[in-house]
């Protein structure tokens, strides 16, 4: 059984195409990949909006697109693009999930997978921080 984390995408980007580890410049976003480490996963990926599922070497574009503006029906639809994406990758029924995601990026994806967490469920933004912060400030 593998461990997968799953970062969703922040809006503040740098300005030219970069590794996706090194695109997405926001603090939580930052955090969210020093406490994805810290859990010793087999994998890390980043849910994207515009790109799906991301593996954290693959260079991408900068993109201005959020499912925060996207519609129910646009959500699943990229939601079944990555579950499309993630089979091709790892084992949906055998392997664990961590969610480091907001509830949109989570929730037409969680009904496929078998085993997850989600460590920063009902933290808001700043709560999230303090929580990641207090899990790897020590390194």
């Amino acid at each position: 059984m593998s461990k997968i984390a799953l970062i969703s995408c922040v809006s503040k980007k740098l300005p030219c195409a970069s590794k996706a580890k090194d695109l997405y410049v926001s603090s939580l976003f930052k955090y969210n990949l020093k406490y994805a480490k810290s859990l010793n996963p087999d994998k890390i990926f980043i849910l994207s909006a515009k790109y799906g599922l991301v593996d954290l070497e693959r260079e991408i574009e900068p993109y201005d697109k959020t499912l925060n503006n996207m519609t129910s029906e646009e959500i699943r639809k990229w939601a079944d693009c990555v579950i499309d994406q993630i089979k091709k990758e790892v084992d949906l029924e055998e392997d664990e999930f961590i969610f480091l995601a907001g509830e949109k990026y989570r929730k037409y994806l969680l009904p496929h997978i078998s085993n997850y967490q989600i460590p920063l469920e009902g933290l808001r933004i700043g709560e999230q921080l303090q929580y990641l912060k207090k899990r790897v400030s020590n390194e």
